[in-house]
């Protein structure tokens, strides 16, 4: 509920005999990838931003993606969430956000995305199959009715118009139908949609990776993670989300299973960089994370462990000329046919050399059930790396290089271990902490910025916790937690008595363009098929 931000919370005695055995555990720890040590996370005043629910839409909808992406409209105060299990967009009037109603449905079979400028509408539709190009359909904001519909690339998973709405750009994520004989990879790429024109003058432009074909061992060289079996570099290489500079003349966008963040020029129509993101280093007492689902408690601590970033969504904003970037750190595993990257530690065979005191790492209660890729850098007596999935945080890059500013560390896992602990690194489909600690703990997903009183916030959405994590980042270098809200409730998920649960799309609202002239955040929650309007005070 309203949760006024709570100080991060020092070792209890649990946490610290817990991080005295990884001490002995991990004697040898291995080289560390990443000399940046991300600074401490001040602890904010109790009223520095408090959430707050006003009211919410339900589609009655259980873990079948009754809301997801959410886009508002400032002129007739309407909220549209993509409700994924019946092929809509849910059309919400939140004249009074207190109480929101839909008032009607737009027909989008495979929506994955909607985005809202003047009097356009723009949905994001998957084919079928999936691996089939994808379409842009435009409506009317006003009356609703479908304008046009655009092709585009395979699986179009996000679409955003750029700040001077001529255009619209797509993320088509080219997910592989699997990696058997005869399934199909189809090529990630970026629509550019030029409506300069118009709707129905509107043109399709393509920036892909296929530039980057013969630049496959550099990339890898450098640290971007191409490894699908057989797959080109533009067919490895999978768009999930996209921001856009102040200017509308530049857009980054998040490569989560690659572990880098790829820029496109708009102008030309072309992916000028790919920058990958580098590990975290959990070895660090500011890095420290909860690695284990079977003890029950509480037991965020430092281990011998590079966890990939992989970020989900992704924003940027302007300091002082300078853009910088945004990034959820959720982190993603490769499942398909035929091919699946996820080990436990205690499965993996881990260099002797490298790690001396494997058998007691690899202990339940250790690390042994952290799940790591099989990607991670290996020699020919074993893994020297110990690659985790997500940074369990977010950072502040710059965004001309990639180069980390700051990284909220572990302040993610104390403050919902503080402030929410029954829901601890929860599943987002059944009650019951820590359930998540072996795989990628709160799992910042969703992210979107926002200025109050002159300061810059970022609202991150923890998919598995179910929270709403405010972080000021007004200035890059020294982010600092500012509030917490929480509409998950004690009650039997899949009859709908449990609250928000899996936040997946994250939308503020500004005070000017509110209905009721205070900002406002809204959220689609996923699995509870939930579409809620949070007060931000």
């Amino acid at each position: 509920m309203g949760c006024p931000m709570l100080p991060l919370m020092h070792p209890s005695p649990r946490t610290r005999l817990t991080r005295s055995l990884a001490v002995l555990v991990a004697g040898a720890t291995v080289a560390s990838a990443a000399a940046f040590a991300p600074s401490a996370v001040a602890a904010p005043p109790a009223s520095d931003v408090t959430l707050t629910p006003l009211g919410s839409y339900s589609t009655g909808a259980f873990a079948e993606g009754g809301s997801e992406i959410v886009a508002h409209d400032p002129v007739r105060q309407r909220l549209f969430s993509i409700n994924a299990q019946a092929g809509t967009v849910d059309v919400l009037s939140i004249a009074d956000p207190a109480k929101p109603v839909r008032v009607a449905q737009l027909a989008t079979p495979g929506a994955n995305s909607v985005a809202v400028s003047g009097n356009l509408i723009a949905v994001a539709q998957q084919a079928e199959p999936k691996a089939a190009p994808g379409s842009v359909t435009f409506f009317d904001a006003k009356a609703l009715g479908k304008l046009r519909s655009v092709t585009v690339g395979a699986l179009p998973d996000m679409l955003t118009f750029t700040p001077s709405g001529s255009s619209v750009l797509v993320a088509n994520e080219g997910e592989p139908d699997g990696y058997c004989a005869g399934q199909v990879d189809p090529e990630g790429s970026v629509s550019i949609i030029d409506l300069a024109g118009g709707v129905d003058k509107a043109t399709v432009r393509t920036a892909d990776f296929k530039p980057y074909n013969a630049q496959l061992d550099e990339l890898r060289a450098k640290g971007v993670r191409i490894f699908g079996p057989n797959a080109t570099v533009a067919q490895d290489l999978e768009p999930e989300y996209i921001t856009v500079s102040t200017n509308s003349q530049t857009a980054w966008v998040s490569l989560q299973e690659a572990n880098a963040i790829a820029t496109v020029d708009l102008k030309a129509g072309k992916i000028t960089a790919i920058n990958p993101l580098g590990t975290k280093d959990h070895s660090l007492p500011a890095n420290a994370l909860d690695a284990g689902d079977k003890d029950g408690e509480v037991n965020i601590t430092t281990w011998p462990v590079k966890g990939l970033y992989m970020p989900d969504g992704i924003a940027s904003y302007k300091v002082k000329n300078q853009h910088y970037l945004v990034t959820a750190n959720e982190g993603d595993a490769r499942d398909w046919d035929c091919y699946n990257e996820e080990i436990r530690v205690k499965d993996a065979k881990l260099d002797p050399t490298v790690f001396p005191n494997a058998k007691a790492l690899q202990k339940n209660e250790a690390i042994g059930r952290l799940k790591m890729t099989t990607t991670s850098p290996k020699g020919p007596n074993g893994y020297t790396e110990i690659n985790s999935f997500g940074g369990r945080s977010i950072s502040v890059r710059n965004a001309d290089t990639g180069a980390l500013v700051w990284d909220s560390g572990d302040a993610f896992e104390r403050l919902t271990a503080q402030a929410d602990p029954t829901n601890f690194n929860a599943n987002h489909e059944k009650n019951g902490a820590d359930d998540r600690s072996d795989d990628k703990g709160p799992e910042p997903e969703g992210v979107d910025l926002g200025k109050i009183g002159g300061r810059t916030y970022a609202f991150v959405g923890l998919e598995r916790n179910s929270g709403v994590v405010v972080v000021d980042v007004t200035d890059p270098a020294h982010g600092r937690i500012a509030g917490f809200g929480s509409n998950r409730k004690a009650g039997d998920p899949g009859a709908g008595t449990a609250g928000d649960l899996g936040p997946e799309g994250v939308h503020f609202i500004a005070a000017d363009q509110s209905p009721n002239g205070k900002p406002l955040l809204v959220v689609g929650n996923e699995v509870s098929g939930t579409t809620t309007v949070w007060q931000v005070g």
